[in-house]
């Protein structure tokens, strides 16, 4: 392995030239930076992460706290997470993944051991445990999620709310009057997670001013589950000609079921998917969908993050706004039609 010592003898300089010009502490001539840069090239040098963290009090890595929990869509986070990652080595930082369920344990840890000099966190709950911990560091954070309280914080997320809402919007505009929400599993909507509430609220609070009827049930996904609970839908309201599915989990089997019954989508029934656009576009049925926008989430985040670090980020909230793709899976209202 290459030395800085052996970089400075190549390069005609001290060793704490090579190290001013590395960690950038001290105005070096350009002549001379180009020599130590042209060495560092020819010889592969790379300096060491341990003792570049020792000098500048950096670890250069950012921590990316991101629960894998069995009720949720784990694709869709790890494409938040790769594009966090991405965008987080073209600032020159590496990503720690923690991905165990610890809580505020896991803030502690990080803020208490320097290893990482911020932190992304994931899977936010309206009333997270952790974010009193958050405001009260010094260390810069940013939440892929938002939670019931704002104040102190950095939040980037899709606007859920208004995804609920323009869900309400296109099916009340093809005429539909019943509609029912297939959520998550229930266990999500019990931890109050942020983003599977606010979708809720944003579509029951726009179907109130636009007059349609909505049955909101949980669901585990697979067939079984979404049996159970399309048939509980029918037997409570058997009118139900519209459905706003928010679990990626039970789209196909929901699809499935539906032409069991005989029940053609969207002829009779209509499907809006709140869900990445890979997996509406290769459902059985080409889904009209509001898609999940994970590479615009993780790069918002990381900006944020680097602003503050740099000195100069501040705290607020940025809702990216939601895009409705009309499919072959929504049609006008059977009664309208």
């Amino acid at each position: 392995m290459v030395t800085l010592a052996e970089v400075a003898q190549h390069a005609g300089v001290s060793a704490s030239t090579v190290s001013y010009v590395l960690s950038g502490k001290r105005s070096i001539s350009a002549g001379t930076r180009q020599r130590v840069e042209e060495s560092i090239q020819v010889l592969g040098y790379h300096p060491n992460a341990g003792a570049r963290a020792l000098a500048s009090s950096r670890s250069n890595i950012i921590a990316l706290m991101i629960p894998l929990r069995t009720d949720m869509y784990v694709p869709v986070m790890m494409e938040i997470a790769i594009a966090v990652t991405t965008s987080a080595r073209s600032h020159g930082y590496d990503v720690l993944l923690l991905t165990g369920e610890e809580g505020p344990d896991a803030v502690r840890r990080i803020t208490g051991s320097g290893l990482a000099d911020a932190m992304i966190l994931m899977d936010v709950e309206l009333d997270d445990e952790r974010l009193p911990l958050l405001r009260g560091t010094e260390q810069p954070s940013v939440l892929i999620g938002l939670p019931a309280d704002t104040s102190g914080l950095t939040c980037v997320d899709l606007d859920f709310g208004a995804t609920g809402a323009l869900c309400a919007e296109h099916l009340a505009m093809l005429g539909h009057r019943d509609i029912a929400v297939i959520g998550e599993a229930p266990a999500v909507y019990e931890r109050h997670t942020g983003f599977a509430e606010r979708t809720l609220d944003g579509l029951r609070s726009r179907s109130r001013e636009l007059g349609l009827r909505v049955l909101h049930r949980p669901c585990e996904g697979g067939f079984d589950a979404m049996s159970l609970t399309l048939a509980r839908v029918f037997d409570e309201r058997p009118g139900t000609t519209g459905f706003v599915v928010q679990n990626e989990s039970a789209v196909e089997p929901l699809l499935a079921l539906l032409r069991r019954q005989g029940r053609a989508v969207p002829e009779d029934v209509s499907v809006i998917a709140i869900c990445p656009d890979q997996v509406a576009v290769q459902a059985s049925v080409r889904l009209t969908s509001v898609a999940i926008p994970a590479q615009e989430m993780g790069r918002h985040a990381v900006e944020h993050l680097i602003a503050k670090l740099e000195g100069h980020g501040k705290d607020e909230v940025v809702l990216i706004a939601p895009e409705l793709t009309v499919r072959a899976s929504t049609g006008p209202a059977p009664a309208a039609a």
